[in-house]
């Protein structure tokens, strides 16, 4: 019989074409060490600077499995640090990066920040969930850090999900959240994501939300809204979710923005510099459908707590507004 490139073949047995098809994965060659039970791996043995789109797909299936992944000593240039982001979508730089960083003008897909500036996360948080679209993943090179503090934490949201009591759940499947870019110094920038939503490659559901963006319950009034956001930021920060990493200088992580809140620890003197490449174009999908109306008082009910509702009355608008475009 005549192959794909049209040679003739001898007809090959069922268990060669079964060993033929299972081609070795290249990353049987790498070492992928599991440093938590919740999240996390190591990965050695592999240079960053020299994978092909197939090394970077399985890659990528680690990320979705590990939800982080750490590659010590890869020291990658600007260059090689770009080009490894791209093998998995589009990148862009932080949107405020003028507020809270810099970016390179030779380089805008890359920013950098500097503890000396106060570039330091130490808040736990979704990357840009104020973004209608967030980014699916972030690639994080460590330029500079502390010989003492200075580690970064990781919280699984599908772990901090399923912990939750069934009640709990249906609650929060039906509810959705307001987004928005205050401690970047920009609140008219929001959006509104639902409180679970479910990771894109494996349908697995998410709890999704976060003290460093998330500002309101869409379907719920104020004061039962902070009384729910508080309680699950904090359920998602528990350390039976999390997984605490202690950098060293050459560093690569990769996280799945999708599925995971991170935190950066106060607890250093001395710089510390990253440089990151941001991949986007999350889709965020409701788990479950919506249940329940916003919740906001009628603008012509005003009071002194009727501020509350403001920003959600202005989201509301705005989308109703675009809609009728």
């Amino acid at each position: 019989s005549s192959d794909l490139l049209g040679s003739v073949q001898p007809p090959l047995l069922v268990t060669n074409c079964a060993a033929m098809t299972a081609m070795p994965r290249r990353s049987a060659a790498w070492d992928v060490r599991r440093i938590a039970g919740a999240l996390g791996a190591e990965i050695s043995g592999v240079d960053l600077a020299r994978v092909t789109k197939e090394d970077a797909e399985e890659i990528q299936d680690l990320l979705f499995e590990h939800g982080v992944l750490f590659f010590p000593q890869q020291h990658l240039t600007v260059e090689n640090h770009i080009r490894f982001g791209r093998f998995f979508g589009r990148l862009e730089g932080h949107p405020n990066s003028d507020d809270i960083n810099s970016t390179n003008e030779d380089y805008p897909e890359l920013f950098e920040l500097k503890a000396s500036k106060g570039g330091v996360a130490d808040e736990w948080h979704t990357d840009l969930t104020c973004l209608q679209s967030p980014p699916k993943m972030s690639i994080l090179h460590m330029r500079k850090c502390p010989e003492v503090g200075g580690d970064t934490m990781w919280s699984s949201l599908s772990k901090a999900y399923d912990a939750l009591s069934q009640p709990m759940k249906d609650l929060c499947d039906g509810l959705s959240a307001l987004h928005d870019a205050s401690p970047h110094g920009h609140p008219e920038q929001t959006s509104i994501h639902p409180v679970v939503r479910t990771h894109p490659p494996t349908g697995k559901k998410l709890l999704y939300v976060n003290e460093h963006f998330t500002q309101r319950i869409v379907e719920m009034n104020h004061e039962e809204s902070k009384m729910l956001l508080n309680y699950l930021t904090k359920w998602v920060q528990k350390p039976m979710f999390t997984v605490r990493y202690r950098w060293s200088e050459g560093t690569i992580a990769m996280w799945d923005n999708s599925q995971t809140q991170h935190y950066v620890l106060q607890d250093f003197e001395g710089e510390r510099i990253i440089q990151r490449v941001t991949v986007m174009g999350d889709q965020v999908d409701r788990a479950e459908p919506s249940r329940w109306s916003p919740h906001v008082r009628p603008s012509d009910k005003l009071s002194a707590t009727a501020r509350f509702d403001l920003q959600l009355h202005g989201h509301l608008a705005k989308t109703m507004a675009i809609s009728k475009l």
